[in-house]
């Protein structure tokens, strides 16, 4: 089952990036211009293993951690008519320290839904079992994850190639049109298939098989970005195929076992299950299949009628073995000793390949850059997955700060919960405890990160007649792409009409830049940069600063800094004098201390 499918389209790299410079390694393509990523960890980061610490060992702010928690227990209750999930169990992490681990919530609550009501039936008291720090939760598509590691391992050892066909290592698979797709294709949902099919129809194993191989495709190769559970489950079949070995046995040989994630695996033993959070009432119609109570096996119905094992789906597996997995990508491939990727390989899955459709970023087997579910973590190398029963993964290396979110979002019924809500609002909190230090002195102005607001930092009015006026700051900003926007603008009518007022920013090493339009929003390096903008010549000129955000999702914010205005040697305005501070008027904007 697919989560967080989503339209527009893909074809790889753009000239502009082949013509900067690529390099081929065992098959594999870095692009070395893009900014620092997991590449650029230290090799001594590799022999490193992560321990459970303070958030000021992690370099986090503790409040904000702790909000984290307050948020994700709101979803225990009706969000709004039913709880978002179960249960839950939470990571969060900065370096190679994990300062929160905290289970939420129940693994266990339920032995069945009532379609008739709309509740869940549960199951006595003493046989519910809360969630813990080590429940082993069903990871639904955060398995591709996995699939997408062997799959870059298997480039690196020169048996697989990106861009070759996938059909050179399948014959079988270039019916319906399919001769043209490549193996990068698989890896960032550009193949044009279909987002799935039920495979658990076919009675065999050779018939679903079958039904792959005749499937045709819905878009032209390249064409379209569409996210689909059958590129993992055709790069299973590759990755079986060229090295003879099942993808279970693959995943215990070259990941879990090196790395010693030994609660991480396909088809948990029996044993396993008093430890194991239960999703679905599994029946017909709501799921494909009719099993009732899905506990200890794997929830996705292809998955379960594939035996367990399926590129796209079907690893169980618990925090800690998934922080692990997090803190290896962003050492660069290794952890406490043991490599399983070379740097290199590591930031072509943090590297974004479908430059050519906005909005769909993806790496080699990671989402980028998605907001919808990554919150404020969110930047152009923030690497991540969500799985449908209520996981998630998001690692980012501007930060070095991890987080995830294991729930039983499906428990009892996947019809109770829709959207990311939880996987947000974490997100945001985390980003948050990442602090922002003011470039000067202890205090600078935060616009917050509230959506669907409008927030304003204004001065008083200056008299700019007397010559070339200008104003500079310090500013730092992150926000949603397109959505979010942070406006700079001036009055001479005492607050009735507003103008843009354009202005130039600076950041060390680099060439300035220009906004002509008076405003900044995206991504910009999440560093400080200096502002200066001239100023409209008026006898009570009237600047302001205003953040305006949409009803969804939010970046970081913005911050602003040692404001002052100059007309020649005058100066106007300081912000580091008190008397000129306290004539700040800020609405929505707070003092930070970061």
């Amino acid at each position: 089952m697919t989560e967080g499918a989503k339209g527009r389209s893909g074809d790889g790299l753009t000239r502009r990036q082949w013509g900067k410079g690529v390099l081929a390694v065992g098959g594999a393509l870095t692009l070395a211009p893009f900014p620092a990523g997991p590449a650029a960890a230290s090799a001594g980061d590799g022999r490193r293993t992560l321990r459970h610490g303070t958030p000021r060992q992690a370099g986090l702010l503790a409040g904000h951690l702790r909000q984290l928690v307050v948020d994700a227990e709101a979803f225990l209750a009706p969000s709004p008519r039913h709880p978002w999930y179960a249960g839950a169990v939470l990571l969060a992490g900065r370096g190679h320290t994990v300062a929160l681990h905290q289970p939420i919530g129940m693994a266990v609550r339920y032995s069945a839904y009532d379609e008739k009501s709309d509740t869940g039936v549960e199951f006595p008291a003493d046989r519910q079992i809360p969630a813990a720090l080590d429940t082993v939760y069903d990871l639904a598509s955060v398995s591709k994850l996995f699939t997408s590691i062997l799959a870059v391992q298997q480039t690196e050892r020169g048996a697989l190639e990106l861009e070759a066909a996938v059909a050179s290592y399948l014959p079988e698979f270039a019916g319906g049109g399919k001769s043209g797709v490549t193996i990068r294709q698989l890896l960032t949902h550009t193949s044009g298939f279909r987002s799935w099919i039920p495979l658990y129809g076919a009675p065999t194993r050779e018939g679903k098989l079958q039904l792959v191989w005749d499937e045709v495709l819905l878009h032209p190769p390249g064409t379209t970005y569409l996210y689909s559970d059958l590129n993992l489950i055709s790069l299973q079949l590759v990755l079986e195929r060229i090295t003879g070995r099942s993808l279970d046995t693959l995943l215990r040989d070259e990941i879990t076992g090196p790395l010693g994630m030994d609660r991480t695996r396909y088809n948990p033993p029996a044993d396993w299950k008093p430890q194991i959070a239960a999703t679905e009432d599994a029946r017909q119609p709501w799921s494909g299949l009719d099993r009732g109570l899905v506990w200890g096996e794997v929830h996705d119905e292809n998955a379960y009628s594939l035996g367990g094992v399926a590129g796209h789906a079907g690893v169980f597996s618990r925090a800690w073995d998934l922080a692990i997995l997090g803190r290896t990508l962003l050492n660069g491939g290794a952890y406490g000793g043991t490599r399983i990727l070379e740097p290199e390989t590591v930031d072509l899955m943090f590297t974004d390949f479908n430059t050519a459709f906005p909005g769909d970023e993806h790496g080699l087997g990671f989402e980028l850059y998605q907001h919808w579910y990554m919150g404020a973590m969110a930047t152009p190398r923030t690497a991540g997955h969500t799985g449908f029963t209520g996981t998630s993964l998001v690692l980012d290396p501007t930060t070095d700060s991890f987080l995830i979110v294991l729930g039983n979002s499906v428990h009892p019924v996947r019809t109770w919960r829709s959207g990311s809500a939880p996987r947000v609002a974490t997100a945001n909190s985390l980003a948050r405890a990442v602090p922002v230090r003011a470039p000067r002195g202890r205090t600078s102005w935060f616009s917050g990160t509230a959506s669907a607001t409008t927030a304003t930092l204004t001065l008083p009015p200056l008299d700019t007649t007397a010559g070339p006026t200008r104003l500079d700051c310090a500013l730092w900003w992150d926000t949603e792409p397109l959505s979010d926007l942070l406006y700079l603008e001036s009055s001479a009518d005492g607050g009735t009409t507003w103008r843009p007022v354009p202005f130039t920013t600076r950041r060390r090493s680099e060439a300035p830049r220009d906004h002509p339009a008076g405003t900044a929003g995206g991504w910009s390096g999440r560093v400080w940069h200096r502002l200066t903008a001239d100023l409209p010549d008026a006898a009570a000129l009237t600047l302001r600063w205003r953040y305006a955000t949409d009803r969804l999702y939010v970046g970081r914010g913005a911050y602003v800094d040692a404001l002052r205005v100059e007309a020649g040697d005058r100066v106007l305005f300081d912000e580091t004098l008190p008397a000129d501070a306290a004539r700040i008027a800020a609405v929505g904007w707070v003092p930070s201390r970061d």
